[in-house]
């Protein structure tokens, strides 16, 4: 082994080493506290989907860690990705990138709910109670049927019942517009009843396209003061069916059209005494802006197509031809 090769050998190990070392340090220095005398709370939003690398970027930005390359590759070598949480943290720039990530896996402040369109308060009751520990029974004292409206919250891990529905409630008032609620007027509803009429378009509506037209075919209805015959309202008399784990029952008999329910609108003209569910937008502006047709019936087939008639022997033959078949 020659001098020169020798010479080489250290001087390439003694780079190699001066690298390593470089990283070593660039990466405590990236990974330490931004400001370790700044200890107070900022609160953090993680939205919900959000990916790590803008998660990183929006850290950096609002001054709660050093360097964004170094928060992602730690997150995605460590495997934390999959276990951040959506919701309000709080976060000081006195911790280092490593207290960061983890707090970010837990105690969040807030707790993302979503409600669908079409529940029932009950749903909703059983909903806050699994997400967060709200009795049922105190949410359902409280909650009015047709007025929580559905969307995603972020809502407080401490909140209340009565906290909970005004968030709601605000929804509520603050997304229906008061073009919706003139829509409804014109009707010839009051906006009350036009909240029970959406509750029951939203349950019986499949898609955006067909609700339009099952709210003028519900308002033909009761123009020729005609029952309206919805299974909706069914389901909801029959409240909670322990055998199917739901709300809304899912086969319905002819021997159950003759329950005996304020809202069996088979026996029963005009609209029930009260929302069935908690309409969306899209029933609510369906009720407002119905299609206007000379259609008195509807049935969905098997695969939730509409199908409209004027008259009941057309009904009939829709009914022959799209649920009778073998």
């Amino acid at each position: 082994m020659t001098h020169k090769f020798i010479i080489r050998i250290v001087v390439f190990i003694t780079l190699l080493l001066g690298l390593v070392g470089g990283g070593v340090i660039w990466w405590l220095d990236a990974a330490s506290a931004v400001n370790p005398e700044d200890t107070e709370n900022r609160v953090f939003v993680v939205s919900k989907g959000e990916d790590i690398r803008s998660l990183a970027n929006r850290l950096k930005a609002e001054g709660l860690i050093k360097n964004q390359i170094t928060f992602f590759l730690y997150v995605k070598f460590a495997q934390m990705d999959q276990s951040i949480q959506a919701g309000d943290f709080r976060l000081t720039p006195a911790m280092d990138m490593y207290a960061t990530a983890q707090a970010l896996t837990h105690g969040s402040l807030d707790v993302w709910i979503t409600l669908l369109e079409g529940w029932r308060i009950e749903e909703i009751a059983m909903k806050l109670s699994q997400e967060l520990a709200i009795p049922e029974a105190e949410f359902l004292k409280v909650a009015r049927e047709g007025y929580m409206f559905p969307d995603t919250y972020l809502l407080p891990r401490e909140a209340s019942a009565s906290a909970a529905v005004d968030i709601f409630e605000k929804n509520f008032s603050d997304r229906v517009t008061a073009e919706i609620r003139q829509g409804i007027e014109n009707q010839d509803l009051t906006f009350a009843e036009g909240v029970i009429l959406a509750s029951i378009v939203e349950r019986e509506g499949k898609t955006e396209s067909d609700r339009p037209v099952i709210a003028g075919i519900l308002l033909n209805r009761l123009r020729e003061g005609m029952p309206l015959q919805t299974d909706a309202t069914l389901q909801y008399a029959f409240g909670y069916q322990s055998t199917e784990k739901s709300w809304w029952k899912k086969t319905l008999f002819n021997e159950d059209k003759e329950v005996n329910s304020p809202y069996n609108t088979y026996t029963h003209t005009g609209l029930p005494p009260a929302p069935i569910s908690n309409p969306g937008l899209a029933a609510l502006s369906a009720v407002a802006s119905p299609t206007a047709t000379d259609y008195l019936y509807y049935l969905h087939d098997e695969s939730g197509v509409a199908h409209y008639a004027e008259t009941l022997d057309e009904h009939n033959a829709n009914v022959n031809k799209y649920l009778l078949t073998e």
